[in-house]
Parts: structure tokens; C-alpha cells; sequence
């Protein structure tokens, strides 16, 4: 019964996945986030079908087993748009550096002015990162590794959500610098955003997550120890 509905889970999970797809380049609207869309469209369906979510998990396994593939898969894009890299390679250090330290030290001065707990600001801080640098520097640091999680996620999701309007707000259209803007700031879900954009903007997006990622793991225990209280 299990294995049945794993495999329903599955086909369900990637015809709303291909559905929120359609309805994000069909209206073309930012509000329609394929991944906040298609993760609210799931929770509803288990609630209606009265589903625990213990039982989607091995699909949800299945699924987060392919990331691996899928993130590896970044590199070909990449290699196509290698002349960027050294085209660039300068500002795109400098860049990603200065965005990962100043999102960081924004977050932990708010943070320290709303007067939340130490382990709170700890998970907050490496937000901007992925799942398993969030949760490494969270355990370091003497953080909650769930709550580092769920900010990770949150802050992916605003910046999947705003992050492409904003840029173009302010008149950023270059690809290189909206594809490395989405991926120092909103990891992983930025990246597939800027993708949708274009192989430039992608490239560049999967290039500022990897730095972000060693950024945040270099810089975060340096500004706690300092200025974590």
C-alpha cells in the first residue's frame, strides 16, 4: 500500500509542479511562485485526502534524492557561459562577498535591535545559504538546526518571489548581475528562477549559491563570535 502511494505521490507532486509551471509563464506574474504555488497545492491535497504527511515521505525521499543530479546538472549551463567566469571573475567574488557579509550583518543587527535570543540570531544569519550550510553553521554556533531550516526556506521563497521584480525595479537587466544577485541572496530557489530567465542568469545564479554557501560558512562564526552577544 505504501509503495502505491509513494507512486501516486509522486506523479501528483510533478503534475502540480508542471501545472504551476504553466500558470507562471501562461500570466507571467511573479505572485505566481512555482514553488510556493506547488508546495501549497501538496499540504491542501494531504489535507483533503486526509494523507500524514509520514506517508509522503518516501516520495518526498525519492524526490530530495534527485536534487543531487538535478544540482550537478547546473554545471552544463556553466560550461557553456565558462567565458563568464573569467570574463567576470573579479566581480563575481568581490560581489558575492560583499552580498553574503552585508545580508548577514543586516539580519544581525535587526535581529540584536528586536532583542531575540542568541540561538534565534544564529539561525537566522546563514539564511541566505542552503539547507546544509544553514544547518551546519546553526549546529556550530549553538543554533536550532529546524529553525535554521524553516528561515532558509522562507527567505528562498520571498526571493523567488520578489527578488526578479525587484531587480528590474531598480533597472538591473543584465543577466550576469540578476543571475548572481537570485543566487547570493535566495540559494537554491533563486537559482531555479533566474534559470527560467535564461541559461546567463542561471549559470551565473548556480556560480553564487556555491559562494555564498563558503561565504556564509567562512564569515557567520566570525560575526557571531563578535557581535552575537
Amino acid at each position: 500500500m505504501q509503495a502505491v502511494i509513494t507512486v501516486v505521490s509522486i506523479l501528483i507532486t510533478v503534475g502540480v509542479y508542471l501545472f504551476s509551471r504553466y500558470l507562471y509563464f501562461r500570466y507571467n506574474n511573479p505572485l505566481i511562485n512555482i514553488v510556493l504555488l506547488s508546495t501549497s497545492v501538496i499540504i491542501a491535497i494531504l489535507i483533503i485526502c486526509k494523507l500524514p504527511y509520514a506517508a509522503y515521505v518516501p516520495a518526498k525521499d525519492i524526490m530530495t534524492f534527485l536534487l543531487g543530479p538535478a544540482t550537478v546538472a547546473l554545471s552544463v549551463p556553466l560550461y557553456r557561459h565558462r567565458h563568464l567566469l573569467k570574463q567576470y571573475s573579479l566581480a563575481i567574488v568581490v560581489g558575492v562577498g560583499t552580498g553574503t557579509i552585508v545580508s548577514m550583518a543586516t539580519v544581525l543587527f535587526i535581529t540584536q535591535a528586536g532583542g531575540l535570543a542568541r540561538d534565534i540570531i544564529v539561525s537566522i544569519i546563514p539564511k541566505s545559504s542552503t539547507i546544509p550550510f544553514a544547518v551546519g553553521i546553526a549546529q556550530l554556533a549553538g543554533g536550532n538546526p529546524a529553525l535554521a531550516v524553516a528561515f532558509v526556506v522562507a527567505t528562498g521563497t520571498f526571493g523567488s518571489v520578489a527578488g526578479l521584480s525587484l531587480l528590474t525595479w531598480f533597472k538591473i537587466h543584465d543577466p550576469v548581475a540578476r543571475g548572481l544577485a537570485m543566487g547570493t541572496v535566495a540559494h537554491g530557489q533563486g537559482t531555479a528562477m533566474a534559470l527560467l530567465e535564461g541559461e546567463q542568469a542561471g549559470s551565473m545564479a548556480g556560480v553564487a549559491m556555491a559562494l555564498a554557501g563558503v561565504f556564509t560558512a567562512l564569515a557567520a562564526p566570525v560575526l557571531v563570535t563578535l557581535f552575537g552577544g
